[in-house]
């Protein structure tokens, strides 16, 4: 179980957002965090200083390339990057930089998964350098992948058989817990259950994790499979629940 750090770009701007209020309408989302004294490159080289490799930049919305552009130019090979990534683009921001792309919307469109879009891209990037982000939202007893900002939910169910369908295309599993993100209201248990047994490739789970507690929950429950990101909690995000340091130093053990 390793830490994965995160650098969320909205508006060319360092940012932690509640998941659920970024739409596509004109009205600005709510906001954890926004970076006055640290650019994505700044974040970018910080981590890799700290040898933190397997992070993520995240475009939310337009206006974010220069700014995810230099991220990965003060961390070459370092980080994956995602948002708006589709089978044209890929190759540009794999020759930019980025260890992976992170595919999301582009795979599942129209409330179901996209089996063309998903060959092409995987052709484009090569499987091991391909990350799904399955941003999961609960529907009755089941997950199901949400997209377009987590607004529409698909037909495409998170569940062993599914996990392992995919894993055949990518190198890792990117997964948001929709309803934590951005909420700092602790971990979704169930959901961590079921990729830490189900998930056949590394998975990184990204949701709700508040405290040291929380990320110690996750490993319990977990079974220790799991990867993790820590958001709007982190100390250097602005806030007081994990200390940064302390995730560097749980990293090197």
């Amino acid at each position: 179980m390793r830490f994965r750090p995160c650098i969320d770009l909205h508006e060319g701007v360092v940012k932690q957002i509640v998941g659920s209020t970024l739409t596509n309408e004109s009205r600005m989302p709510d906001t954890n965090f926004v970076s006055s004294e640290r650019s994505a490159a700044d974040f970018a080289a910080l981590y890799a200083g700290d040898n933190l490799p397997g992070g993520h930049v995240i475009k939310l919305g337009p206006g974010n390339d220069e700014a995810a552009a230099a991220a990965l130019a003060a961390y070459p090979g370092g980080m994956h990057i995602g948002g708006g990534v589709t089978a044209d683009n890929a190759g540009d921001w794999l020759d930019r930089g980025a260890a992976a792309v992170i595919v999301t919307s582009y795979v599942f469109s129209e409330g179901e998964l996209n089996r063309d879009h998903l060959e092409r891209v995987a052709r484009v990037a090569g499987t091991e350098k391909l990350v799904l982000d399955l941003s999961c939202a609960r529907r009755g007893d089941q997950y199901v992948v949400a997209t377009d900002r987590w607004r529409n939910l698909t037909d495409f169910v998170v569940d062993r058989t599914n996990l392992e369908f995919l894993a055949d295309y990518c190198c890792e599993f990117l997964v948001h817990a929709t309803e934590r993100e951005g909420k700092q209201a602790g971990i979704d248990g169930e959901l961590v259950r079921l990729l830490g047994s189900e998930s056949p490739i590394p998975t990184v789970y990204a949701g709700g994790i508040s405290s040291m507690e929380d990320i110690e929950t996750m490993n319990e429950q977990g079974g220790g499979q799991l990867n993790y990101t820590v958001g709007s909690a982190l100390d250097i995000f602005g806030g007081s629940g994990v200390r940064y340091a302390d995730l560097v130093n749980l990293n090197r053990d």
